[in-house]
């Protein structure tokens, strides 16, 4: 590891927050240190224990540092060269477009990968493969809340307004969110609201550390959100709260929306949600009383098989209310990937192009073959989603390029996809460390990490950043962006794809021109010299911090109304399975686990998965604090120890899933669809729990 002998500015490689921080040189030369940077102004110095740790990462110890082939179906890795890895990656992906057609080769990304990557990798999919089979991970993040940003503003951006503005408002609804956990840096902003006097309502089944700062916690039963939702508009409209001008001004139909949630009276929902009526009409004086006031999502209401109409209810309320399109209000989603965000803008999407284009749009296809200098008749169609993808893995898709994922302990349904990966005739994995999926290849390639690598994110307001390199990589490891150009060399590809991402970020901005997220006018310099632009950024552009104060993105500049009714999740509780799941994180680890599970300081505060459940029940259970408890869903059985504690609601059990092995979460959770963003239902499963 070769070091800088200055302190390099650059930002966190964990969630969407995007951190910024120092990087300085150890004295003793091994390797760097993590600094406040504290004009950085999202986290303004502050940093988890994830991102002060996040160095241990690129010790020699835990990451790769040489290719790996296994040269033998039965056969162990063994270290290979690049050259010889590279080939094999290569002979593998062609001998399967040659015997079966370009879409029997898939390609799997992550949120992680900066903008440079993964507009690459989307371009490899599409010109050196000719596959249609293109997804990425962040379809299980924020795929439900897209997609309704989509359906009511004809834009998705995670937030459409900067996290500053938070404190400003006078009321936060956060709905399945717990930032304590997933993101602490931002808990500012919420200790900041409540400091200027106002109001945070949090809903969550859990009284998480989140809910602790809430003024009013609402605990709805998982799968219930969006009947809650309608509930609060039904009291919205049923006392005389609505903008009765902004719906005229700038919405459209209203009307059948209105009629949708009346359907939804105070003690049904009650009934649906278990939330009591008292607290629903609490809820709504708080979120009304206020001139300005926020809906925040995450992933409680998102990852469902109703996901979409879910926050399309959330935002109704906003809507209904005026609270979108003005100063200091909205609806937003609070991203949780690294790149979440940009990561889905540029085309590692299955139904998207680079600048957040339609794939399936001519004008879109044209515009973007002409900067690819090719053909836009041959660029394939759009492909399966992420679940659908892994699940066609060894049938209609028999060879997979993965990179920056981790499936088989991050997918629903994770031991059906773990059998659907060894099913494979050929698995190559791009890599920084030996995750469980890599584990499993053919081939694995060791690349560079956050540190070692410039490239921009786009962070959970929209605001494209530049990580920074601080450090050589070791010899043995090579950048994404020099895999994707070796491998396409191989298959025929000589140009198109480059290894500097400067010159790959200015191909980006000449694609995105003119789309709904356009880079045009963004440039590193400017990234630097401005903390950062917000999208869209045409050429000329100051950037656009706040969207729809003047129009929203659609044809007509009015938001849409949805409407929507409350159905039940996928999977309800019977005798069989009389119990529901949910999932989420800890705050000491990240997503897979795959890297944070090699840091012993976080290892140390968050060893290993287990169980949350209240006292009635483990009482019920006859169970006692550390008790391992059998978790099982009619898609398999997770084993771990029992956390018994009152934050919880009787009529469900907790898990995180950062886990592999016996503890796996995902092994129990539905992989149910919502019809429209395609987001595994994460959230709900029914289940049983007793002593193992």
């Amino acid at each position: 590891m070769h070091r800088t002998e200055e302190a390099t500015a650059t930002h966190c490689p964990y969630c969407a927050l995007q951190c910024g921080m120092n990087l300085r040189p150890r004295p003793d030369g091994d390797g760097v240190v993590v600094e406040e940077r504290a004009d950085f102004p999202v986290n303004r110095g502050a940093l988890c224990g994830k991102g002060r740790t996040a160095p241990a990462v690129l010790s020699s110890r835990v990451r790769l540092t040489e290719p790996l082939v296994r040269t033998r179906a039965d056969g162990p890795l063994v270290p290979a060269t690049w050259e010889e890895a590279l080939d094999a990656v290569a002979a593998g992906l062609a001998r399967t477009r040659r015997a079966h057609g370009p879409d029997a080769v898939g390609v799997f990304g992550g949120g992680g990968l900066t903008n440079e990557k993964a507009y690459t990798l989307g371009k490899f999919a599409r010109v050196a493969l000719g596959t249609s089979q293109i997804d990425y991970n962040g379809r299980f993040c924020m795929s439900s809340a897209a997609a309704a940003h989509q359906r009511a503003f004809g834009l998705d951006r995670g937030l459409p307004f900067p996290l500053e503005d938070i404190p400003r408002t006078g009321c936060v609804i956060l709905v399945g969110s717990n930032p304590a956990e997933t993101m602490p840096p931002a808990l500012r902003y919420l200790t900041e609201l409540k400091a200027n006097g106002g109001t945070l309502i949090v809903v969550d089944p859990r009284r998480t550390r989140t809910a602790e700062h809430a003024d009013l916690h609402l605990a709805p039963r998982p799968g219930t959100d969006l009947a809650l939702a309608l509930g609060l508009l039904h009291l919205v409209v049923a006392e005389g709260r609505t903008d009765t001008e902004f719906i005229a001004a700038r919405t459209t139909g209203w009307e059948d929306a209105r009629a949708a949630a009346m359907a939804h009276w105070p003690e049904l929902v009650e009934r649906i949600t278990g939330v009591p009526v008292p607290r629903l009409r609490r809820a709504v004086e708080m979120f009304c009383a206020p001139s300005s006031a926020m809906v925040l999502t995450a992933r409680g209401p998102e990852q469902q098989a109703k996901g979409t109409d879910t926050v399309g209810a959330w935002i109704n309320l906003c809507l209904a209310t005026g609270r979108a399109g003005r100063p200091l209000s909205g609806y937003g989603c609070l991203t949780g990937q690294g790149n979440g965000q940009g990561g889905r803008e540029h085309g590692q999407k299955a139904d998207q192009l680079p600048g957040y284009r339609k794939l399936t749009d001519p004008a879109a296809r044209e515009h973007v073959a002409r900067v690819w200098g090719v053909d836009p008749q041959t660029l394939p169609g759009p492909g399966r989603s992420a679940y659908e993808l892994l699940d066609a893995l060894g049938t209609d898709v028999k060879a997979l390029l993965l990179m920056g994922s981790n499936p088989v302990v991050s997918a629903p349904r994770a031991a059906h996809v773990e059998e659907r990966v060894r099913s494979l005739d050929f698995l190559a994995v791009a890599d920084v460390v030996l995750s469980e999926t890599a584990a499993l290849a053919d081939v694995v390639l060791p690349v560079t990490q956050w540190a070692e690598e410039t490239g921009t994110t786009t962070n959970l307001e929209g605001r494209v950043l530049l990580r920074r390199r601080a450090l050589t990589p070791p010899p043995g490891v090579r950048s994404d962006l020099e895999v994707l150009h070796g491998l396409a060399a191989r298959l025929g590809v000589e140009k198109g794809f480059p290894t500097d991402p400067e010159e790959v970020f200015g191909e980006l901005r000449r694609a995105s021109e003119g789309g709904p997220a356009d880079y045009s006018g963004i440039s590193y310099d400017r990234i630097t010299a401005e903390q950062g632009v917000f999208w869209p950024c045409p050429e000329g552009s100051p950037g656009t911090p706040r969207l729809f104060l003047d129009r929203f993105a659609t044809e007509d500049g009015r938001a849409r109304f949805t409407p929507v009714a409350h159905r039940e999740a996928a999977e309800t509780p019977d005798a069989a399975y009389p119990l529901l799941l949910t999932t989420g994180r800890v705050v000491a680890q990240y997503q897979s686990g795959a890297q944070t599970r090699r840091v012993p300081e976080l290892n140390e505060a968050a060893p290993g998965p287990f169980v949350e459940l209240h006292p009635r029940l483990a009482a019920r259970l006859g169970v006692a604090d550390g008790t391992p408890l059998a978790v099982t869903s009619r898609r398999g059985r997770a084993v771990a120890p029992a956390r018994i504690t009152d934050t919880i609601r009787a009529d469900t059990v907790f898990m995180p899933f950062h886990w592999y092995g016996e503890g796996r979460a995902n092994t129990l959770t539905n992989p149910a669809l919502d019809p429209v963003s395609r987001m595994p239902e994460f959230k709900v499963c029914a289940v049983r729990v007793e002593p193992a």
